[in-house]
This record gives structure tokens, C-alpha cells and sequence, in this order.
């Protein structure tokens, strides 16, 4: 056996030396991480010589909140956010809640081939969504769904991730909370409402956070099968603002800003789930 590297030997002899390093390097990915959005709520405020000069610079010689409604005026701004929250919580909530009713099947019910059928479902995992682009729109096209709500949603409706996430989480939970609610006379569905569903809370906020931001961010299919304002959403608004209004850069940051708030705000507001559910669930199950 080779003998340990001098300074992680150090770091083992010295907990206060290791907690300094562990701070340093939290520090450092938060610095790297909050950069380019400090820089873009920066520019986002700056005029529009300051933002189209050769050389920029970070800081706004002079603030001009005024920006904010400059980039409402230029694009329906407000009309692609709530396009989003529709969009996003539509689907969250269409996938929490197939991805709960599946993960628990998986998870209680005894059927012939079930680890087969779980395992060919998890197998879906790694076909990556472009692969599956095209046909899920001739799909929707035959349907009519083009530039409709159900279009837009429905094809999201179902994960394998969350189906995954949440059948870990119920395996974790005792057999004996069911068997004594079926002893009371609740039957199979009774037992999952009453007693399942409020136990895996936090597991289900978390999948329906982390549903919710991945939605919001989408741009794929939302660019593919929405062709108005009317289904449009943020992140699709953004490519249309650009390529309407050229290079405002102050303009354009200030309305990436502007979508990125609600996110932050639904962060706060669900962080006490966030982080208990990642704790409780996950690949805590057994």
C-alpha cells in the first residue's frame, strides 16, 4: 500500500483544516454558479449604448428600471409566463400524479412480469427526447393537437425518472400501515389515498418541483408544436423576442430576467419540501 498524499493526511489530522477547505470550495461553486445570472440582471439594467458598446461594461453607468416595461411593450411578455405556469403546472401535475398511481403498482401490487415490465419502462430512460420528437408530433398532428393545450401537455404526462423516484420511496414505507387499513376495511384504493399519498408528501413535492422547473426551462417542444401567442410560452417567447427585436441585449436579458423570478419564488416558497424530499426519497428506498 502507497502511503496517503501529505496534504489529504493533513486534512484526516485536522477537522478545522477540512471544514476551511469544505466552506472555501461551497464558496467558490456558489461564486461560479451566481455569476452569469449577476451579470445578466446587470445588463438587463443598463441603457442601450451601454449594452451595444464594443467594450461593455458590467455596471450600469446609470439604472434604468424603465426596462422593465420597454420588454413587455416589445413582446406579450406576460402572456408567454402565463402560457408557462400552464404549460409547466399542467404538466407537473398530469406526471406526479401517473408517475404516483404506476410507482405504487410497482411497488405493492404482484403480477406475473412485473420486474420485466419495470425494467423494459426504465430502459426508456436512456432514448434521449429528440429521438422521439418527430413521431410524437405526427402523433399529435393526426390528433389535432397542433397549437393546443392538450397538444402541448399530454405527451409529457408520463416519466419513467418519476415513476423510479417515487417506487423507491414506497418501497420504503412499512406494510404495516396498509395491512392495518385493510384490517379497518379499507380496500386497495382507500389504503393509497389515506395512508400512502400523505406519507410520500415530500417525495411528491419534490417530483412535482423538479417536474415544474424542468417544464418551465423546456424549449424543444414547445418551439415544435406551438405556432401563436396564445400557447407560447417563455422560453420560446425569448427566441421570438430576439429574433424580432435583434441584439437589445439590455432588453433581452431584462426578459430573461423577468421569467427567471418565478422560479426563484417557488423555490423559497417550496424549499422545506425540496430538501425533505430529497432526503426521505429518492434512492433512499431499498
Amino acid at each position: 500500500m502507497t502511503s496517503d498524499v501529505p496534504a489529504l493526511a493533513a486534512l484526516r489530522r485536522s477537522p478545522v483544516a477540512a471544514r476551511r477547505l469544505l466552506v472555501f470550495t461551497c464558496f467558490l461553486v456558489t461564486a461560479v454558479t451566481l455569476t452569469p445570472i449577476v451579470m445578466m440582471v446587470l445588463v438587463a439594467f443598463q441603457s442601450d449604448t451601454e449594452s451595444m458598446a464594443a467594450r461593455p461594461s458590467l455596471w450600469p453607468g446609470s439604472w434604468h428600471p424603465e426596462n422593465i416595461g420597454r420588454a413587455f411593450d416589445l413582446v406579450p411578455l406576460g402572456r408567454y409566463l402565463l402560457n408557462t405556469i400552464i404549460f409547466a403546472g399542467g404538466t407537473a401535475l398530469l406526471e406526479t400524479a401517473t408517475a404516483a398511481l404506476a410507482a405504487y403498482a410497482f411497488a405493492r401490487l404482484r403480477f406475473r412480469g412485473r420486474s420485466v415490465l419495470f425494467g423494459v419502462y426504465l430502459t426508456t430512460l436512456m432514448i434521449p427526447s429528440q429521438v422521439t420528437l418527430i413521431p410524437q408530433f405526427i402523433l399529435v398532428a393526426k390528433m389535432h393537437g397542433v397549437d393546443t393545450w392538450p397538444g402541448m401537455i399530454l405527451p409529457h404526462a408520463f416519466t419513467a425518472l418519476g415513476v423510479f423516484l417515487l417506487r423507491q420511496f414506497f418501497l420504503g414505507v412499512p406494510r404495516d400501515y396498509e395491512e392495518a387499513a385493510r384490517l379497518d376495511g379499507a380496500n386497495r384504493w382507500q389504503t393509497f389515498v389515506r395512508i400512502i399519498i400523505p406519507l410520500a408528501v415530500p417525495a411528491i413535492a419534490t417530483l412535482a418541483v423538479f417536474k415544474f422547473i424542468s417544464q418551465w426551462n423546456n424549449l424543444l417542444w414547445p418551439l415544435v408544436i406551438s405556432n401563436s401567442d396564445s400557447t407560447r410560452t417563455a422560453a420560446v417567447g425569448l427566441q421570438v423576442f430576439q429574433s424580432t427585436n435583434g441584439t437589445q441585449w439590455n432588453l433581452l436579458l431584462m426578459a430573461a430576467a423577468i421569467t427567471t423570478v418565478p422560479l426563484i419564488v417557488l423555490f423559497f416558497l417550496t424549499q422545506r419540501w425540496f430538501v425533505k424530499g430529497i432526503t426521505m426519497s429518492g434512492l433512499g428506498g431499498r
